[in-house]
């Protein structure tokens, strides 16, 4: 936890001299977020040369509009949400749309898994790969947000610009499908 304190505060001072025109400063940046954004594009876009785009689009953003960072959020926060809008943007132009703000219909449940007790003991990465395609584009997302990037509700509520309690229904329901489909999987049936 104090690693990830003084990353922020370091990447927070990266910005502000990013903002103050220093291309040095903006090196480091992208050299400690490159991999982190490329990723998230990638996984999302499925095309290395869209994600590299959203890359090199997301650092350019930085470069220029350092000065409005707030703090109120982590820095890398602050960035995935940038990749976030630039893949989005990417998905309506070729006709798949926005991921959708849309609410599930179905209530909440306290007896929900965690997505750990969802995914545990399944040892075929293919089963989980295909699963994951069930998803919608909105609960794929925070799926990603969460446990390839390790960020919380709050965070993932940032990139998306949506409410805290939208994440946590998207990623109830995620959840939800992705049982059901571990489920028929483990089962033999089809899914």
């Amino acid at each position: 936890m104090q690693a990830e304190l003084q990353s922020s505060d370091k990447n927070g001072i990266l910005l502000a001299r990013i903002a103050d025109g220093s291309e040095a400063a903006l090196q480091e940046f992208y050299k400690s977020h490159q991999a982190r954004v490329y990723g998230f594009a990638l996984k999302r876009l499925n095309n290395p040369a869209d994600a590299a785009d959203v890359l090199n689009d997301v650092m350019l953003e930085v470069w220029r509009d350092a000065g409005r960072f707030e703090g109120r959020s982590s820095p890398l926060t602050w960035v995935l949400g940038i990749a976030y809008h630039k893949v989005s943007d990417i998905l309506r132009r070729r006709g798949h749309g926005a991921p959708s703000g849309e609410l599930d219909k179905e209530p909440l449940d306290e007896k929900t898994p965690t997505a750990i007790e969802v995914l545990a003991g399944l040892e075929d990465a293919e089963q989980v790969r295909r699963c994951l395609g069930q998803l919608s584009d909105a609960h794929r997302v925070v799926v990603h947000l969460a446990f390839f990037h390790d960020l919380s509700y709050p965070e993932i509520a940032v990139i998306v610009d949506c409410p805290v309690g939208t994440v946590k229904t998207r990623m109830f329901h995620a959840k939800q499908v992705l049982k059901r489909c571990l489920k028929r999987r483990s089962d033999g049936t089809a899914g």
